[in-house]
Protein backbone atom coordinates (compact mmCIF):
# COMPACT_ATOMS: atom_id res chain seq x y z
CA UNK A 1 0.00 0.00 0.00
CA UNK A 2 2.86 2.18 0.91
CA UNK A 3 4.54 1.58 -2.58
CA UNK A 4 1.30 2.62 -3.97
CA UNK A 5 0.91 5.94 -2.71
CA UNK A 6 4.32 6.81 -2.73
CA UNK A 7 4.60 6.46 -6.53
CA UNK A 8 1.38 8.56 -6.79
CA UNK A 9 3.24 11.21 -4.87
CA UNK A 10 6.41 10.91 -6.02
CA UNK A 11 6.10 14.28 -7.55
CA UNK A 12 5.44 15.66 -3.81
CA UNK A 13 8.67 15.94 -2.57
CA UNK A 14 -9.73 40.30 17.40
CA UNK A 15 -8.99 38.04 19.89
CA UNK A 16 -7.15 41.00 20.78
CA UNK A 17 -5.70 43.91 18.24
CA UNK A 18 -1.96 42.82 18.65
CA UNK A 19 -0.23 40.65 15.90
CA UNK A 20 1.92 38.16 15.92
CA UNK A 21 4.96 37.37 14.58
CA UNK A 22 4.64 37.73 11.12
CA UNK A 23 5.44 34.88 8.97
CA UNK A 24 7.60 35.77 5.79
CA UNK A 25 6.27 36.71 3.00
CA UNK A 26 8.08 34.57 0.88
CA UNK A 27 9.08 31.57 3.15
CA UNK A 28 11.60 29.04 1.74
CA UNK A 29 11.84 25.33 2.46
CA UNK A 30 12.64 24.02 5.99
CA UNK A 31 16.24 22.27 6.70
CA UNK A 32 16.19 21.77 9.71
CA UNK A 33 12.97 19.51 11.22
CA UNK A 34 11.93 20.33 14.65
CA UNK A 35 9.19 18.26 16.33
CA UNK A 36 9.42 19.94 19.61
CA UNK A 37 9.13 17.26 22.69
CA UNK A 38 5.77 15.94 22.74
CA UNK A 39 6.92 12.63 20.14
CA UNK A 40 9.18 11.92 22.99
CA UNK A 41 6.97 12.27 25.51
CA UNK A 42 4.76 10.03 23.86
CA UNK A 43 7.15 7.63 23.37
CA UNK A 44 8.13 7.46 26.95
CA UNK A 45 4.61 6.91 28.13
CA UNK A 46 4.38 3.88 26.38
CA UNK A 47 3.74 0.48 27.58
CA UNK A 48 7.05 -1.29 27.40
CA UNK A 49 7.56 -3.00 24.69
CA UNK A 50 8.64 -4.21 20.77
CA UNK A 51 7.05 -0.76 19.40
CA UNK A 52 7.98 1.03 22.09
CA UNK A 53 12.09 -0.14 21.82
CA UNK A 54 11.37 0.83 18.17
CA UNK A 55 10.47 4.44 18.53
CA UNK A 56 12.36 5.00 21.14
CA UNK A 57 15.52 3.78 18.97
CA UNK A 58 14.68 6.56 16.86
CA UNK A 59 14.88 9.70 19.44
CA UNK A 60 18.19 10.79 17.83
CA UNK A 61 17.54 10.39 14.56
CA UNK A 62 17.95 13.69 12.20
CA UNK A 63 14.29 14.03 10.97
CA UNK A 64 13.07 14.93 7.48
CA UNK A 65 9.71 15.75 6.28
CA UNK A 66 7.33 12.52 5.28
CA UNK A 67 3.96 13.16 2.71
CA UNK A 68 3.11 10.48 4.86
CA UNK A 69 2.56 13.14 7.42
CA UNK A 70 -0.47 15.20 6.47
CA UNK A 71 -1.16 18.99 8.33
CA UNK A 72 -4.40 18.77 9.03
CA UNK A 73 -6.00 22.99 9.31
CA UNK A 74 -1.92 23.84 8.53
CA UNK A 75 -0.43 20.89 10.84
CA UNK A 76 -0.28 22.93 14.35
CA UNK A 77 -3.87 23.53 15.60
CA UNK A 78 -3.39 21.51 18.79
CA UNK A 79 -1.94 24.74 19.71
CA UNK A 80 -2.01 27.28 17.01
CA UNK A 81 -5.58 29.14 15.19
CA UNK A 82 -6.37 26.71 12.56
CA UNK A 83 -6.03 27.69 8.85
CA UNK A 84 -3.85 30.51 9.94
CA UNK A 85 -0.56 30.98 8.40
CA UNK A 86 0.89 30.12 11.79
CA UNK A 87 -0.58 26.82 12.07
CA UNK A 88 0.78 25.90 8.60
CA UNK A 89 4.48 26.90 9.46
CA UNK A 90 4.53 25.20 12.16
CA UNK A 91 3.18 22.07 10.50
CA UNK A 92 5.55 22.67 8.02
CA UNK A 93 8.37 22.99 10.78
CA UNK A 94 7.20 19.62 12.23
CA UNK A 95 7.83 18.25 8.64
CA UNK A 96 4.38 17.87 7.55
CA UNK A 97 5.04 16.82 3.19
CA UNK A 98 1.70 17.58 2.97
CA UNK A 99 -0.68 20.69 3.69
CA UNK A 100 -3.90 21.42 3.65
CA UNK A 101 -6.21 24.27 3.04
CA UNK A 102 -10.30 23.54 3.50
CA UNK A 103 -11.90 25.65 0.52
CA UNK A 104 -14.89 27.58 0.72
CA UNK A 105 -15.76 31.02 -0.57
CA UNK A 106 -16.41 34.60 0.28
CA UNK A 107 -19.76 37.05 -0.81
CA UNK A 108 -16.90 37.88 -3.70
CA UNK A 109 -16.42 34.72 -5.10
CA UNK A 110 -13.21 34.55 -3.81
CA UNK A 111 -11.57 31.49 -1.97
CA UNK A 112 -10.72 30.92 1.30
CA UNK A 113 -8.96 28.26 3.65
CA UNK A 114 -11.54 27.51 6.47
CA UNK A 115 -12.81 24.15 8.09
CA UNK A 116 -16.29 25.28 7.66
CA UNK A 117 -17.88 28.01 5.44
CA UNK A 118 -20.04 29.17 8.60
CA UNK A 119 -17.36 29.19 11.69
CA UNK A 120 -16.01 32.58 11.63
CA UNK A 121 -17.94 33.27 15.30
CA UNK A 122 -16.21 30.70 16.74
CA UNK A 123 -12.79 30.60 14.54
CA UNK A 124 -11.91 34.72 14.11
CA UNK A 125 -12.35 37.93 15.80
CA UNK A 126 -15.73 38.93 13.79
CA UNK A 127 -18.26 38.75 16.60
CA UNK A 128 -16.15 41.75 18.30
CA UNK A 129 -16.20 43.96 15.27
CA UNK A 130 -20.04 45.70 15.18
CA UNK A 131 -19.62 46.44 11.77
CA UNK A 132 -18.58 42.85 10.51
CA UNK A 133 -20.56 40.90 13.40
CA UNK A 134 -24.13 43.09 11.80
CA UNK A 135 -23.17 41.18 8.46
CA UNK A 136 -23.20 37.83 9.97
CA UNK A 137 -25.83 35.17 9.14
CA UNK A 138 -27.27 35.40 12.66
CA UNK A 139 -25.00 38.17 14.88
CA UNK A 140 -23.74 37.80 18.25
CA UNK A 141 -26.82 36.90 20.95
CA UNK A 142 -25.90 36.84 24.39
CA UNK A 143 -26.65 34.59 26.77
CA UNK A 144 -30.08 35.36 28.52
CA UNK A 145 -33.47 34.14 29.72
CA UNK A 146 -31.84 30.28 29.73
CA UNK A 147 -30.56 30.73 26.64
CA UNK A 148 -27.25 30.49 25.80
CA UNK A 149 -24.77 33.18 23.56
CA UNK A 150 -24.57 31.86 19.99
CA UNK A 151 -23.49 33.40 16.46
CA UNK A 152 -23.60 32.26 13.31
CA UNK A 153 -21.23 34.12 10.84
CA UNK A 154 -19.91 32.73 7.45
CA UNK A 155 -17.10 33.65 5.06
CA UNK A 156 -20.25 34.41 2.42
CA UNK A 157 -21.44 36.62 4.44
CA UNK A 158 -18.58 39.34 3.80
CA UNK A 159 -16.34 40.18 1.41
CA UNK A 160 -12.27 38.90 0.72
CA UNK A 161 -11.15 42.18 1.94
CA UNK A 162 -13.10 41.89 5.05
CA UNK A 163 -12.19 38.65 5.62
CA UNK A 164 -8.42 39.28 5.73
CA UNK A 165 -9.12 41.98 8.27
CA UNK A 166 -10.03 39.11 10.96
CA UNK A 167 -7.87 37.80 13.69
CA UNK A 168 -7.75 33.83 13.66
CA UNK A 169 -8.31 32.76 16.98
CA UNK A 170 -8.15 29.04 18.34
CA UNK A 171 -11.82 27.13 17.98
CA UNK A 172 -14.29 27.06 20.65
CA UNK A 173 -16.79 30.17 21.83
CA UNK A 174 -18.42 30.62 25.81
CA UNK A 175 -21.79 29.82 25.68
CA UNK A 176 -22.90 31.85 28.77
CA UNK A 177 -21.11 34.97 27.24
CA UNK A 178 -23.18 38.62 27.68
CA UNK A 179 -20.58 40.62 25.81
CA UNK A 180 -19.18 39.76 22.25
CA UNK A 181 -15.43 39.74 23.52
CA UNK A 182 -16.75 37.38 26.00
CA UNK A 183 -18.31 35.00 23.45
CA UNK A 184 -14.67 34.45 21.63
CA UNK A 185 -13.53 32.13 25.07
CA UNK A 186 -13.82 28.84 25.13
CA UNK A 187 -10.63 27.24 24.24
CA UNK A 188 -10.33 23.28 25.81
CA UNK A 189 -7.98 23.77 28.56
CA UNK A 190 -6.04 21.31 26.88
CA UNK A 191 -5.11 23.28 24.19
CA UNK A 192 -4.04 26.86 24.49
CA UNK A 193 -4.01 30.42 23.77
CA UNK A 194 -0.80 31.04 23.85
CA UNK A 195 -0.39 31.81 19.84
CA UNK A 196 -3.88 32.85 19.57
CA UNK A 197 -2.38 36.95 19.50
CA UNK A 198 -3.78 37.70 15.94
CA UNK A 199 -3.26 34.42 13.91
CA UNK A 200 -3.60 35.07 9.86
CA UNK A 201 -6.15 34.19 8.05
CA UNK A 202 -5.49 33.10 4.05
CA UNK A 203 -6.99 32.70 0.77
CA UNK A 204 -6.18 29.96 -1.10
CA UNK A 205 -4.03 31.60 -3.75
CA UNK A 206 -1.40 32.04 -0.80
CA UNK A 207 -1.65 29.39 0.58
CA UNK A 208 -0.68 27.60 -2.62
CA UNK A 209 2.03 30.02 -2.93
CA UNK A 210 3.05 29.18 0.63
CA UNK A 211 3.03 25.79 -0.22
CA UNK A 212 4.91 25.75 -3.20
CA UNK A 213 7.77 28.09 -1.74
CA UNK A 214 8.00 25.92 1.21
CA UNK A 215 8.91 22.77 -1.35
CA UNK A 216 5.72 21.31 0.28
CA UNK A 217 2.57 19.29 -1.34
CA UNK A 218 -1.02 20.35 -1.45
CA UNK A 219 -4.39 18.95 -0.57
CA UNK A 220 -7.44 20.97 -1.14
CA UNK A 221 -10.87 20.25 0.91
CA UNK A 222 -13.82 21.44 -1.05
CA UNK A 223 -16.06 22.08 1.80
CA UNK A 224 -19.83 21.69 1.56
CA UNK A 225 -21.24 24.85 0.83
CA UNK A 226 -23.61 25.83 3.60
CA UNK A 227 -25.72 28.50 2.35
CA UNK A 228 -27.99 27.43 -0.91
CA UNK A 229 -26.52 26.61 -4.29
CA UNK A 230 -26.50 28.51 -6.84
CA UNK A 231 -25.35 31.03 -4.67
CA UNK A 232 -26.54 34.52 -5.08
CA UNK A 233 -28.53 33.09 -8.38
CA UNK A 234 -25.79 31.75 -10.09
CA UNK A 235 -22.70 30.42 -8.35
CA UNK A 236 -23.27 26.53 -9.10
CA UNK A 237 -21.83 23.86 -6.90
CA UNK A 238 -19.93 22.85 -10.22
CA UNK A 239 -18.67 26.35 -10.61
CA UNK A 240 -17.25 26.19 -7.59
CA UNK A 241 -15.60 22.50 -7.45
CA UNK A 242 -14.10 23.60 -11.28
CA UNK A 243 -12.50 27.27 -9.48
CA UNK A 244 -10.61 25.57 -6.75
CA UNK A 245 -8.87 22.87 -9.54
CA UNK A 246 -8.54 26.27 -11.50
CA UNK A 247 -6.65 27.81 -8.80
CA UNK A 248 -3.86 25.40 -9.30
CA UNK A 249 -3.42 25.35 -12.18
CA UNK A 250 -3.15 28.68 -12.72
CA UNK A 251 -0.53 28.70 -10.34
CA UNK A 252 0.96 26.01 -12.85
CA UNK A 253 0.66 23.08 -10.11
CA UNK A 254 0.78 19.75 -11.99
CA UNK A 255 -2.29 17.10 -10.97
CA UNK A 256 0.19 14.60 -10.04
CA UNK A 257 1.23 17.01 -6.62
CA UNK A 258 -2.31 18.19 -5.66
CA UNK A 259 -4.83 16.00 -3.77
CA UNK A 260 -8.11 17.47 -3.90
CA UNK A 261 -10.18 15.97 -1.28
CA UNK A 262 -14.36 16.37 -0.71
CA UNK A 263 -16.81 14.40 1.42
CA UNK A 264 -19.26 14.72 -1.12
CA UNK A 265 -18.91 12.12 -4.30
CA UNK A 266 -20.27 14.56 -6.57
CA UNK A 267 -17.62 16.61 -6.32
CA UNK A 268 -14.97 13.35 -7.47
CA UNK A 269 -17.73 12.61 -10.15
CA UNK A 270 -17.18 16.10 -11.61
CA UNK A 271 -13.41 16.23 -11.43
CA UNK A 272 -12.98 12.73 -12.93
CA UNK A 273 -15.34 14.00 -15.76
CA UNK A 274 -14.35 17.43 -16.25
CA UNK A 275 -10.57 16.79 -15.08
CA UNK A 276 -9.83 13.56 -15.19
CA UNK A 277 -5.81 14.23 -13.77
CA UNK A 278 -6.81 16.17 -11.14
CA UNK A 279 -9.94 13.18 -10.56
CA UNK A 280 -7.05 10.59 -10.29
CA UNK A 281 -4.91 11.52 -7.38
CA UNK A 282 -8.37 13.07 -5.43
CA UNK A 283 -9.67 11.43 -2.41
CA UNK A 284 -13.39 10.68 -1.11
CA UNK A 285 -13.37 11.41 2.41
CA UNK A 286 -16.35 9.61 4.28
CA UNK A 287 -18.31 10.01 6.96
CA UNK A 288 -21.41 7.96 5.64
CA UNK A 289 -20.75 5.35 8.92
CA UNK A 290 -21.48 7.27 11.68
CA UNK A 291 -25.02 6.42 12.80
CA UNK A 292 -25.67 3.22 14.38
CA UNK A 293 -26.36 0.36 11.36
CA UNK A 294 -24.66 2.02 8.98
CA UNK A 295 -21.25 0.89 8.73
CA UNK A 296 -22.44 -2.38 6.51
CA UNK A 297 -23.70 0.15 4.11
CA UNK A 298 -20.72 2.36 4.56
CA UNK A 299 -18.29 -1.09 3.51
CA UNK A 300 -20.76 -2.34 1.04
CA UNK A 301 -20.20 1.53 -0.78
CA UNK A 302 -16.79 0.95 -0.87
CA UNK A 303 -17.48 -1.01 -4.27
CA UNK A 304 -19.73 1.32 -5.75
CA UNK A 305 -16.60 4.09 -5.51
CA UNK A 306 -13.83 1.92 -7.28
CA UNK A 307 -16.07 0.80 -10.09
CA UNK A 308 -16.69 4.50 -10.61
CA UNK A 309 -13.00 5.25 -10.28
CA UNK A 310 -12.12 6.82 -7.30
CA UNK A 311 -8.78 5.40 -6.17
CA UNK A 312 -8.25 7.02 -2.82
CA UNK A 313 -10.86 6.55 0.35
CA UNK A 314 -10.09 9.22 3.44
CA UNK A 315 -12.57 7.86 6.52
CA UNK A 316 -12.01 8.85 10.51
CA UNK A 317 -9.25 6.44 12.40
CA UNK A 318 -11.83 4.46 14.03
CA UNK A 319 -13.51 3.04 10.96
CA UNK A 320 -10.09 1.19 10.05
CA UNK A 321 -9.60 -0.06 13.42
CA UNK A 322 -11.31 -2.69 15.80
CA UNK A 323 -10.35 -4.47 19.19
CA UNK A 324 -10.34 -8.19 18.74
CA UNK A 325 -9.67 -9.90 21.94
CA UNK A 326 -8.39 -6.68 23.68
CA UNK A 327 -5.90 -6.26 20.98
CA UNK A 328 -6.69 -3.06 18.09
CA UNK A 329 -6.80 -5.08 14.52
CA UNK A 330 -7.93 -3.76 11.44
CA UNK A 331 -11.63 -3.19 10.43
CA UNK A 332 -14.15 -4.82 8.21
CA UNK A 333 -13.83 -1.28 6.05
CA UNK A 334 -10.22 -1.50 5.99
CA UNK A 335 -10.18 -5.37 4.84
CA UNK A 336 -12.85 -4.55 2.21
CA UNK A 337 -10.57 -1.67 0.68
CA UNK A 338 -8.16 -3.52 0.71
CA UNK A 339 -9.27 -6.28 -1.24
CA UNK A 340 -11.08 -3.13 -4.32
CA UNK A 341 -6.92 -1.93 -4.20
CA UNK A 342 -8.30 1.44 -2.95
CA UNK A 343 -5.60 3.61 -1.22
CA UNK A 344 -6.72 4.81 2.73
CA UNK A 345 -5.90 8.20 4.16
CA UNK A 346 -7.21 8.37 7.69
CA UNK A 347 -8.31 12.06 9.83
CA UNK A 348 -7.03 12.92 12.30
CA UNK A 349 -4.81 12.16 14.95
CA UNK A 350 -3.97 15.16 17.74
CA UNK A 351 -7.75 16.17 17.96
CA UNK A 352 -8.93 14.28 21.16
CA UNK A 353 -6.85 15.90 24.27
CA UNK A 354 -5.33 13.70 26.88
CA UNK A 355 -6.54 9.86 26.52
CA UNK A 356 -7.09 8.88 29.97
CA UNK A 357 -10.37 11.58 29.54
CA UNK A 358 -10.72 9.72 25.76
CA UNK A 359 -10.77 6.72 27.92
CA UNK A 360 -13.48 7.98 30.14
CA UNK A 361 -15.86 10.07 28.39
CA UNK A 362 -15.25 8.15 25.05
CA UNK A 363 -14.49 10.66 21.95
CA UNK A 364 -15.43 10.12 18.02
CA UNK A 365 -12.00 9.91 16.50
CA UNK A 366 -11.54 6.19 19.76
CA UNK A 367 -14.80 5.46 19.10
CA UNK A 368 -13.89 1.71 18.29
CA UNK A 369 -11.20 1.67 20.30
CA UNK A 370 -12.56 3.54 23.47
CA UNK A 371 -11.99 0.60 26.02
CA UNK A 372 -8.00 -0.49 25.08
CA UNK A 373 -6.74 3.30 24.74
CA UNK A 374 -6.00 4.45 28.38
CA UNK A 375 -2.96 6.81 28.47
CA UNK A 376 -1.21 9.33 25.99
CA UNK A 377 1.72 6.69 24.69
CA UNK A 378 -1.42 4.36 23.61
CA UNK A 379 -1.87 6.75 20.70
CA UNK A 380 1.59 5.41 19.01
CA UNK A 381 -0.02 1.66 18.98
CA UNK A 382 -3.27 2.96 17.18
CA UNK A 383 -1.03 4.97 14.47
CA UNK A 384 1.42 1.70 13.90
CA UNK A 385 -2.05 -0.76 13.81
CA UNK A 386 -3.35 2.12 10.85
CA UNK A 387 -0.03 2.03 9.24
CA UNK A 388 1.39 -1.25 9.26
CA UNK A 389 -1.28 -3.08 9.82
CA UNK A 390 -4.05 -1.66 7.78
CA UNK A 391 -1.78 0.10 5.32
CA UNK A 392 -2.91 3.37 5.01
CA UNK A 393 -0.87 5.72 3.25
CA UNK A 394 -0.78 9.36 4.99
CA UNK A 395 -2.33 10.90 8.42
CA UNK A 396 -3.94 13.60 8.91
CA UNK A 397 -2.90 15.42 12.35
CA UNK A 398 -3.28 18.57 14.16
CA UNK A 399 0.07 18.19 15.77
CA UNK A 400 2.35 16.95 12.63
CA UNK A 401 5.42 16.08 14.76
CA UNK A 402 3.74 12.86 16.31
CA UNK A 403 2.77 11.68 12.68
CA UNK A 404 6.69 12.30 11.27
CA UNK A 405 8.46 11.29 14.21
CA UNK A 406 6.49 7.61 12.85
CA UNK A 407 7.16 8.23 9.87
CA UNK A 408 11.19 8.75 10.06
CA UNK A 409 11.35 5.97 12.39
CA UNK A 410 9.70 3.60 10.07
CA UNK A 411 11.16 5.28 6.69
CA UNK A 412 7.49 5.97 5.52
CA UNK A 413 7.47 8.34 2.43
CA UNK A 414 10.73 10.91 3.58
CA UNK A 415 11.24 13.73 1.21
Amino acid sequence: MHAIISSLLAGFVAVGQVSGSPCPSHPKPIKHIDLGPRPYYLVNNMTDGPLKSKLASCKEMTMKPSTFSIGHRGGACLQFPEHSKESNMAGARMGAGVLECDVTFTKDRQLVCRHSQCDLHTTTNIVNIPTLNAKCTKPFSPAKDGKPASAKCCTSDITLSEYKSLCAKMDGSNATATTPKDFLGGTPSWRTDLYATCGKLMELKEHIAMVEALGLHHTPELKAPEVPMPFAGNYTHEMFAQQMIDAYKKAGIPAARVMSQSFEAKSLRYWLKNEPEFGKTAILLDESGDKPGQMAEAVKNLTLYAKEGIKTMAPPMHYLVEVQNGTMAPSAYANKAKELGLRLISWSLERSGPLAAVHAKGDYYYTSVQDVVTKDGDMYEYVDVLARQVGVAGMFSDWSGTVTYYANCFGLQLT
